[in-house]
């Protein structure tokens, strides 16, 4: 079951990316709730690892260690659905690409499942996992060290797999996305295979929400001039549009559907 976080958690999430750190009394007088409410909303936070308890408050978790598996599947799930359904649809039946690690990547799996006759190579447990079931895919995996905290797959020989391969497009994700426009990750040995990817793959997709943004990550992937086309979500700024522009990338963005 999809788990998912409430709007005004979500804003309680931005309001502490904002500010760095955030007391109770803070949060309750800013969104007009009781502070039980806002410490109920901190209690469920905390128990998806999306944040770290202080005294009175809390702040960010977003250290040298990439957020949970779980808490990464919960957080921009909306617009992380609507960037894969974008992805998706760019992907034409008999093709073939990469699909590396990532919560935004194994969504685009899920909406690739009524594909016809193309071909997925992967490094990722879960995506493998989606795709194996349906006989018009078929799906290749990477040999490597298996993360446990996540089911990708890593390692030297991961990398040698992916350059025995030349597919039409390389579906990567990211931790982090700096001013400059470069893309980051927390994982040399992920980093690795998806340089891999990059070199290898005849254009690239890169699926990112808005809030890759305002993270930050120890170790550099690559940059939006290794991207042909970057899909993402509404909250971007005009400054980096104008960065995906000026390195000539085909900039797609999902929109949240109009709730009634």
């Amino acid at each position: 079951m999809q788990v998912s976080i409430s709007r005004r958690q979500r804003l309680i999430m931005e309001f502490i990316r904002e500010h760095g750190s955030v007391q109770v009394d803070e949060l309750s007088e800013h969104l007009k709730v009781t502070p039980q409410t806002i410490r109920r909303d901190l209690n469920q936070l905390y128990d998806l690892e999306l944040i770290q308890r202080i005294h009175g408050g809390a702040v960010i978790k977003d250290t040298i260690e990439n957020l949970g598996y779980g808490a990464r599947k919960v957080l921009m799930a909306d617009e992380k659905t609507e960037i894969a359904k974008l992805t998706a649809s760019i992907i034409p039946d008999n093709s073939s690409m990469f699909i590396n690690l990532g919560t935004t990547t194994e969504r685009v799996a899920e909406l690739l499942a009524e594909r016809n006759s193309i071909l997925v190579i992967t490094n990722n447990i879960n995506v493998a996992s989606i795709l194996w079931p349906y006989r018009s895919i078929e799906v290749m995996i990477a040999g490597g060290m298996i993360r446990q905290t996540d089911g990708g797959i890593v390692g030297t020989s991961t990398e040698e797999f992916i350059e025995k391969f030349k597919p039409d497009f390389g579906i990567i994700g990211c931790s982090a996305i700096d001013d400059t426009g470069e893309f980051l990750d927390f994982d040399l040995r992920e980093v690795r295979v998806t340089q891999a990817i990059i070199r290898q793959a005849r254009a690239i997709i890169l699926v990112a929400d808005s809030m890759k943004l305002k993270r930050s990550a120890p170790v550099k992937v690559g940059n939006l001039a290794d991207v042909d086309i970057l899909v993402t979500d509404e909250g971007i700024s005009p400054e980096f549009m104008q960065a995906c522009k000026e390195n000539d990338v085909d900039l797609r963005i999902a929109k949240l559907p109009v709730k009634k």
